[in-house]
């Protein structure tokens, strides 16, 4: 079984784009997602810097932007080597996104166009900025310590587990003072690391952009996936296209079970995992939940030879 991840937010780099603008197609479809962004995504990925790229209301479509450049990268890289795989469907089992990347993973699986997923994000990106604003919240990453007793001080604190990523790390949002307050009385055997991102994302504080992103959902015609797609919410398998895009909406002010999304691919026996760009976060939690299922980070077009063979082997590993 293969899996394709997409990751989230956090994972943008200056002048990432840069490189899959060589792969012949990219352009023509890095342009259409920028009109549909409303921004200017190929200034953004080539020589942005820093500090702008890591505004809510660019990383967001930027980040989806990559990862189905590098998705349209390695679907021509597969019929190169082998014609029967044409489509995702031909060779990906479950499509799977981290908080934002859920988006290119509904993509992926063929339930939003490209163009539909990026006007979308855009519009989320501007609308979780413009909700973080409103209050002074963040977010802060729980290293170990006991799941019990991480829970018990997220609560004791007024914090959400906004993301739960398994591997011993769970992601706290709220205010930025019951941050402070975790971090100088943190869970036994546990780092309080803060995060440099603008608000407290997945929880009661993003509600203002839910309703924007509703508004603009409204008029979508999704289709259902044409592959195994897993939610943020619960780790479960989505079955229509309603479903997946009622799912992006709510998951904008509710946590990230990326846990969860784990273990349903190992209970689903997935042995191969290929991450889009940016890529490196799926595949580094993967390394450390998931062992035994052999990984591929897409972080340049220098990674298509591996994922190509990956994929290929483990099709044929299967199939024999």
């Amino acid at each position: 079984m293969i899996a394709l991840l997409s990751p989230g937010q956090g994972a943008q780099a200056p002048g990432m784009l840069g490189p899959w603008l060589e792969v012949p197609g990219t352009d023509d479809l890095l342009s259409a997602c920028a009109e549909a962004a409303g921004l200017d995504l190929r200034t953004l990925g080539t020589t942005a810097d820093a500090e702008t790229i890591k505004d809510t209301a660019v990383a967001q479509p930027l980040i989806v932007a990559a990862s189905l450049l590098s998705l349209h990268a390695l679907q021509a890289a597969l019929v190169t080597r082998e014609a029967s795989l044409a489509g995702t469907s031909d060779w990906v089992d479950i499509a799977a996104g981290h908080s934002v990347g859920e988006f290119a993973a509904a993509a992926s699986a063929g339930v939003l166009t490209p163009t539909d997923a990026l006007h979308l994000v855009g519009v989320r990106g501007a609308a979780m900025a413009e909700a973080a604003g409103r209050a002074e919240t963040g977010m802060s990453a729980v290293v170990g310590g006991q799941p019990a007793e991480v829970e018990a001080a997220l609560a004791a604190h007024d914090l959400v587990g906004a993301n739960v990523n398994a591997g011993g790390q769970v992601v706290a949002a709220g205010l930025l003072t019951d941050l402070r307050a975790l971090e100088a009385d943190p869970p036994a055997r546990a780092r309080v690391i803060p995060l440099a991102v603008a608000g407290a994302f997945h929880t009661s504080y993003m509600s203002p952009a839910v309703q924007a992103v509703q508004a603009v959902a409204d008029g979508l015609s999704p289709a259902d996936p044409a592959v195994r797609l897993l939610s943020n919410a619960a780790g479960n398998t989505i079955t229509s296209g309603g479903e997946a895009l009622a799912g992006l909406v709510a998951q904008i002010s509710s946590p990230v079970r990326w846990d969860l999304c784990q273990e349903a691919m190992l209970t689903a026996e997935v042995t191969a995992a290929v991450e889009l760009a940016p890529a490196g976060v799926l595949t580094g939690l993967a390394r450390r939940s998931m062992r035994g299922v052999e990984t591929v980070a897409l972080k340049s077009p220098d990674d298509l030879d591996a994922a190509v063979d990956l994929i290929i082997r483990t099709r044929s590993t299967r199939e024999s």
